[in-house]
């Protein structure tokens, strides 16, 4: 069991757990995620490390409340314990100097982006990084990507906060502008989709972290199992980041659809009889 230290509210439905896990904090590398579990009989679900302490033995997960689980885990405080965490799993970001690295963030996709703009610029890249959001207070972690940015670019769909559009505005203004070398973009399928689509318009080379539903993290189940280049990938094995240009982000799209009616369904039964239980 890792017990948690610090509980952090980034807005109503997104959370900053800080667990302790002193194994996991050595080993982990930029896109390395866990799965952990809430309960003897609860979930497993994949979250990216969104940071880590090698000293104190933290790691760093941000979590959106999307479901039953992660309305479970964030409902945990200060000195609770996680059932269970393992990791780290997946392959590492491959991080070299290339150039102009573009960065882009929509939602909480921003957490797994940040250890890779560390990781970027501390080999050397120049960084330029969008943060994108449907309004102001869905923006996280901006202080923390100021630090490793050599420009910081936020997009707010109504404009509530530094420039209003959608990422892909924010990506053409960027391109124009400057030559980019390689870009990294995280977030929701959609967003990663048409991201890839500006990218490859001018043949930037793209990497992107995919999200895809995982149980066992360890490549038994095929649940995470997307397609690459006309090939079958499990993203928690194979990836989670791959050529976003190869990328069947409608296949992707239409395999993470397939839950969403039972998901709400079970996520308005618990809600319900927690406050019935009040």
């Amino acid at each position: 069991m890792n017990k948690i230290v610090k509980k952090e509210f980034f807005s109503e439905n997104v959370v900053r757990l800080v667990i302790e896990a002193p194994r996991i904090a050595k080993a982990r590398k930029a896109g390395h995620f866990v799965i952990i579990k809430c309960g003897e009989t609860g979930e497993r679900i994949p979250l990216t490390i969104a940071a880590a302490d090698k000293d104190k033995g933290t790691i760093d997960l941000v979590i959106q409340r999307v479901g039953v689980t992660s309305r479970k885990i964030t409902e945990l405080e200060e000195g609770d314990y996680i059932t269970d965490l393992v990791g780290p799993l997946g392959q590492a970001t491959h991080v070299e100097k290339v150039g102009t690295v573009l960065a882009c963030g929509g939602g909480v996709g921003v957490a797994p982006l940040l250890p890779i703009v560390e990781a970027m610029k501390m080999a050397g890249n120049r960084v330029v990084t969008i943060l994108a959001a449907r309004s102001k207070d869905l923006i996280i972690l901006e202080d923390q990507m100021r630090q490793f940015s050599d420009e910081l670019i936020i997009m707010t769909d109504d404009g509530s906060y530094g420039q209003k559009g959608l990422v892909t505005d924010g990506m053409e203004s960027v391109i124009k502008n400057e030559k980019v070398d390689l870009s990294v973009v995280i977030g929701p399928a959609v967003m990663m989709k048409y991201a890839s689509m500006v990218t490859k318009k001018y043949d930037i080379p793209t990497m992107a972290s995919l999200n895809t539903i995982m149980v066992d993290g360890t490549g038994m189940c095929g649940a995470c199992r997307v397609t690459v280049g006309g090939k079958v990938k499990f993203v928690c094995v194979d990836g989670p980041e791959f050529d976003a240009h190869q990328v069947d982000f409608d296949e992707m799209l239409l395999r993470l659809s397939g839950y969403k009616d039972i998901e709400k369904e079970a996520e308005n039964k618990y809600i319900s009889n927690k406050c019935k239980s009040r």
